[in-house]
């Protein structure tokens, strides 16, 4: 005979599972239309389904068919006579049989089950991650890494419940209890009834142990959180260097021991509410029985019923509580599956920053000229390209930001090298990401190669774009990989010439591996200037014909820069160039140096033009090089006619302007 939980374990779990998170479920205000948006996405795998939700119904059948069977096997032996013997062995064939397709079921089931929720899996995942990739820049900056995460992980795999554990659970438990309730009360409602009488016995105290499992679970979450957090960091190269540095691992050893602490009294808790409650469940299941029995037997000795029927209810009643107690939190369930979807499409609904234009040309290859006409910027506030939570605040900053570039207007002929320099937070960086289109002009226009880059195909704008940063990331593979992550069909004979021209072939031919050489968690495995060249290698193989450098060189010792310097020789050789430097030594010889303040060109011209004007220029260059034979600024001395000097706050075309000198 079955035991009492058999049918019922399964519901029981998802009870519990349910109300852990009911308050944090049910306080979630859903999106208008998310239900329809669902239905939408579920609408590729509706074949699945069908066929799945199709064998749930089936098997829930046999499942209440089985008792009943087994009680008319009850009722043949006390009948007797020359019949009984072959209505035994055809009932238990029957219910042999119904075991098999039963079986068969839930092999289909479970086909049905993981494909349909496998795939849901992969186009939320997929869909997910190519969406991310498309955000702002600044959404990342103000992102945490691990809620995003979670969203590609726990989210989507709660949402995916929704079409196997959630769909088929309602559907199987309303069949089962509609059948089961149906047959015990055909065959005896006063058994029926005293039955069912002890299920608030059970439920009303299983509510309350779920709110206290509740509370220690999300304890039992946040300190998990934090412990991960504290890994990440720590283990991490900079957080692991920083507790070596420090001395501190003592202390770092027993702060994460007295979390571990934590959670570990905290899961003695929950197992012990956990048994608690299964073995409620247990008890007040077999009490039931027990009634069933005692009622029941009464009845069959007195006539009212047959031995057959008192079994049959008895079998039917340990199907019975499973889909109650299950249905008593359909409500939870299902709500956590929508807020799984909701979550979900919350990072979906955010518009990217960069969209392609339909329509949109090809930047002309090898052009290399850039022209900035009237450009203004401001960065987008954070409720313009985040969510509250992920950033786990209450609401979002909606603080219109202030403008970072405030009318800026030049132009860089093909093969020139122009420097950008100024103070720091004067919109140097922020010009060059305009270039590349990290972010778009909030008015004026970026234009590459004569076309306007919101105009321009993002391939080709990235092809004809190379960048290298001040910190320039290598993934945690090869050395072969990171760079052919700028040209995936490089050959090895390429990748051989790249390394040479950034002066970093000899040292990876020392290496061990060679180019199979793992660079390490962002690289770390190499020096700073080591891994620059490895950049400028990755942009070598790249060929574009426009080369961004953000501050390449400015973390660097004196030998490693050197060293960069002679690989960006070649990297720039025959190419645009646009340096940002705050070393003033790196741009001395580029054709022309553009001075920002506050969001606009205060000057413009050579070096030495620059110096002697005495602007902002020369101070900047004093406070870095305070050299006797540098060029006295002469105060009433007239400027160079190829350097331009404005106020601040005033705009000046570039057309305006007389051009610089040429040298």
């Amino acid at each position: 005979m079955s035991s009492p939980m058999h049918g019922g374990g399964m519901a029981g779990w998802s009870m519990l599972r349910s109300m852990r998170s009911q308050d944090e479920v049910t306080a979630h205000q859903l999106k208008r239309g998310t239900a329809k948006r669902i239905v939408a996405f579920a609408r590729p795998y509706r074949r699945d389904i069908v066929v799945f939700l199709v064998t749930v119904v089936f098997a829930a059948i046999i499942g209440v068919a089985t008792p009943v069977l087994a009680g008319d096997v009850i009722n043949a032996i006390n009948r007797g006579g020359s019949e009984a013997g072959a209505v035994v062995v055809r009932l238990a064939l029957i219910i042999g049989g119904l075991a098999v397709v039963d079986a068969l079921f839930s092999l289909a089931q479970r086909w049905y089950s993981a494909r349909i929720g496998e795939g849901i899996i992969l186009d939320l995942r997929t869909r997910v991650y190519d969406h991310v990739q498309r955000m702002p820049l600044q959404f990342f900056t103000r992102t945490q890494t691990g809620a995003l995460v979670s969203r590609l992980n726990n989210d989507v795999m709660g949402a995916q419940r929704a079409f196997t554990s959630t769909l088929s659970g309602v559907v199987s438990n309303v069949i089962q209890l509609v059948l089961t309730a149906g047959v015990m009360f055909t065959l005896s409602w006063q058994i029926t009834t005293l039955s069912l009488v002890m299920l608030p016995i059970f439920i009303i105290p299983a509510r309350r142990v779920g709110k206290r499992l509740a509370e220690i679970t999300r304890e039992s979450y946040n300190l998990d959180a934090k412990m991960n957090a504290t890994m990440t960091e720590r283990f991490g190269v900079a957080g692991a260097l920083l507790v070596k540095l420090f001395g501190s691992p003592e202390v770092e050893a027993r702060r994460f021991a007295g979390r571990a602490e934590r959670v570990r009294d905290i899961g003695i808790q929950s197992a012990m509410y956990s048994r608690t409650f299964f073995v409620a469940m247990l008890l007040v299941a077999s009490l039931a029985q027990a009634l069933t029995y005692g009622l029941g037997g009464w009845l069959a000795v007195t006539g009212a019923v047959s031995a057959g029927t008192v079994v049959t209810l008895a079998l039917l009643l340990t199907r019975l509580y499973g889909p109650l107690t299950a249905l008593s939190n359909v409500r939870v369930d299902v709500m956590s599956a929508l807020v799984s979807f909701d979550r979900v499409f919350e990072v979906l609904d955010l518009r990217p920053g960069i969209e392609e234009k339909p329509g949109a040309v090809a930047v002309p290859r090898g052009n290399g000229r850039v022209e900035f006409h009237d450009v203004r910027f401001r960065y987008p506030s954070a409720a313009e390209v985040s969510l509250a939570s992920l950033e786990e605040v209450a609401t979002l900053d909606r603080t219109v930001n202030e403008p970072v570039l405030k009318g800026v207007s030049f132009g860089v002929e093909p093969g020139q090298m122009v420097a950008l320099v100024g103070p720091s937070g004067a919109g140097k960086s922020t010009l060059s990401m305009l270039i590349s289109r990290i972010y778009d002009v909030s008015d004026g226009q970026v234009l590459v190669g004569g076309v306007d880059v919101r105009d321009a195909t993002l391939a080709s704008l990235r092809d004809e774009i190379g960048v290298v940063t001040q910190d320039s990331h290598l993934f945690h593979e090869t050395i072969r990989e990171n760079l052919r992550y700028a040209k995936p069909d490089a050959t090895d004979d390429e990748i051989w010439a790249a390394l040479a021209g950034a002066q970093v072939a000899d040292l990876v031919r020392s290496l061990p591996d060679g180019l199979d050489t793992t660079v390490g968690e962002r690289g770390y495995r190499f020096s700073g200037g080591e891994k620059q060249r490895i950049a400028i290698a990755r942009l070598l193989l790249k060929a574009p014909s426009i080369v961004i450098l953000d501050e390449a060189t400015a973390h660097l010792d004196s030998e490693s820069e050197a060293a960069v310097q002679r690989a960006l020789s070649v990297a720039l050789t025959g190419r645009t160039a646009l340096v940002i430097a705050h070393r003033l030594s790196t741009v001395r010889d580029a054709d022309q140096i553009l001075v920002l303040d506050d969001g606009r060109i205060v000057e413009r011209g050579r070096h030495e033009e620059l110096v002697a004007v005495g602007g902002l220029y020369a101070e900047l260059y004093r406070t870095q090089f305070a050299v006797a034979d540098s060029p006295a600024p002469y105060a009433d001395a007239p400027a160079p006619e190829s350097v331009i000097t404005m106020p601040l706050g005033t705009y000046v075309p570039e057309d305006a302007m007389p051009p610089a000198t040429a040298n």
